[in-house]
């Protein structure tokens, strides 16, 4: 339990105020735990934003069960309606956790390759959908499902980057719509 709340703590400074203005005194005071636990748990701060870029990506896709059961177009369709459906509360729209992580981080040698990494594994739930649909008939044969992830990817991370900046749900709609239109462009009857 005082790993999690560690984790807890430094993910919500770290989403709030950025991994530079987060220190290991803030993450400890706000999680109520002790240096030695701390320290017991992660060697040290990289180690720490680690375990938060994984807490983020655990989160995010269980902000999406629909991402899990990708087997008819319909699916993807669902996909995208959950995720409207975070941007649409009166918190929203709100920005990724990853995405704000990536800004900060994605020029860091040891971090970037954990950031790349959740995204390929949130990419990769797509791409299996994708695939499955390829398997049925239901996407073209020469469709790239690894690629197609990778713009749909493209397109929500941008919809959602914009929409949290101007307090508008647009851009993620409009993105999201663009996502699956290109992806059905290469569906079969």
């Amino acid at each position: 339990m005082t790993r999690d709340a560690i984790v807890d703590a430094a993910a919500e400074l770290m989403y709030v105020n950025g991994v530079a203005a987060t220190s290991v005194d803030k993450v400890l005071a706000a999680s109520g735990a002790g240096k030695s636990q701390m320290y017991h748990y992660f060697k040290n701060k990289d180690e720490l934003v680690g375990a938060v870029i994984d807490r983020c990506l655990e989160l995010i896709l269980g902000n999406q069960p629909a991402i899990f059961e990708l087997r008819e177009w319909a699916d993807f369709d669902q996909w995208a309606q959950e995720i409207l459906a975070i941007q649409s509360t009166p918190k929203g729209p709100v920005a990724c956790p990853l995405g704000n992580l990536t800004g900060e981080l994605g020029d860091d040698p040891k971090l970037a390759p954990l950031l790349d990494n959740a995204y390929r594994t949130w990419e990769s739930h797509l791409e299996r959908g994708l695939k499955s649909l390829q398997d049925q008939g239901k996407l073209a044969a020469d469709a790239d499902p690894a690629r197609l992830a990778q713009t749909a990817m493209t397109c929500l991370q941008g919809g959602l980057l914009m929409a949290h900046l101007r307090h508008d749900i647009t851009p993620i709609t409009d993105a999201l719509k663009i996502a699956l239109d290109h992806l059905k462009s290469h569906a079969r009857p």
